[in-house]
């Protein structure tokens, strides 16, 4: 077991994953390399590697890996980082696209193929990348998924692999900076971002007033510092009910930044096609006999209005 957990071991303690270190190094260095030959911005590139691999690699090999199998509140501190924070900066980075401006012509070909394939657009739908990441903190917590986490080492590295991968392509796909099989409107993602929150504040809930999670493994510790059982899983809901809130506005305020963005980009389309009716009808010769247009309402101008209301 750990020292107790003060100020100063929360910042000197560490924990030993090499799996994990081994991985982000991995993902940093060819993520650079790949950066290289792509348009994307340095700004970018160093959101990547700070808030995406950084917040990764040490929510596991500091003191929050050292300390989450032994308080149920750093477990939680460790899986909203993993699922949340470090998945939303590495999405920012838009790690698609610079692998695709790496490639040589024919990788790019095929990595559109690939995208474009339909097993790419099943996964990246957002009844599926959505609910993955809506559902896999439930599972997690309320089956013995969560005590096999506490027990096993291997498990305990797939599954926060697992984490990371679930959040990275729910932000990839959410957040559209990257090429993905199939754009879809930003007040979807508003919507669906809506709901997650209602889900997550209802697992805090839950883990607050029900019973006691993983109760043995805790009690067979003996831990004679920190917080109690009871309180321990109290601060740790919290941390899943708030802390999943708190970080996840980033998030929201850059979705709001897509959809305003793709909402000029709509009224500027809709603007031209008017400007290019008008020019056309302008320059159409007015017939023997015929009367000359006249002031109208302003949907008039507009085709498809036109035919609904029968003028």
């Amino acid at each position: 077991m750990p020292r107790p957990l003060t100020v100063e071991t929360a910042l000197t303690t560490g924990h030993l994953d090499l799996v994990t270190a081994a991985i982000c190094v991995v993902v940093l260095v060819g993520y650079w390399w790949c950066w290289r030959r792509s348009q994307v911005s340095l700004g970018r590139g160093l959101v990547f590697s700070l808030l995406g691999v950084g917040v990764w690699a040490l929510s596991t090999v500091s003191s929050v890996g050292a300390y989450a199998d032994t308080l149920f509140w750093v477990r939680a501190l460790q899986v909203v980082l993993l699922l949340l924070v470090a998945p939303f900066g590495l999405a920012l980075g838009m790690p698609l696209t610079v692998l695709r401006d790496s490639l040589a012509a024919g990788g790019r070909d095929r990595f559109d193929r690939v995208l474009g394939s339909r097993a790419a657009r099943m996964l990246t739908h957002p009844a599926v990348t959505s609910g993955t990441i809506l559902v896999t903190p439930w599972l997690f917590y309320l089956t013995p998924w969560y005590t096999a986490v506490l027990r096993g080492d291997a498990l305990d590295v797939l599954t926060r692999l697992f984490f990371v991968a679930v959040g990275l392509g729910y932000f990839v796909t959410r957040l559209q900076v990257d090429p993905v099989p199939r754009r879809r409107p930003q007040s979807l993602s508003l919507l669906i971002t809506l709901a997650e929150t209602i889900g997550d504040g209802l697992l805090g809930v839950v883990i607050w007033q029900g019973p006691d999670i993983a109760h043995t493994y805790y009690a067979t510790l003996d831990r004679t510092w920190g917080p109690s059982l009871r309180t321990d899983q109290i601060i740790g809901a919290g941390i899943l009910w708030v802390l999943g809130d708190v970080v996840g506005l980033p998030f929201l305020l850059a979705l709001f930044g897509r959809f305003r963005a793709e909402q000029e980009v709509a009224a500027t389309e809709v603007d031209a096609a008017l400007d290019a009716e008008e020019v056309t009808a302008a320059a159409e010769p007015v017939s023997a006999g015929a009367e000359p247009a006249t002031g109208g309402l302003w949907w008039e101008a507009d085709p498809e209005l036109r035919r609904r209301f029968g003028r």
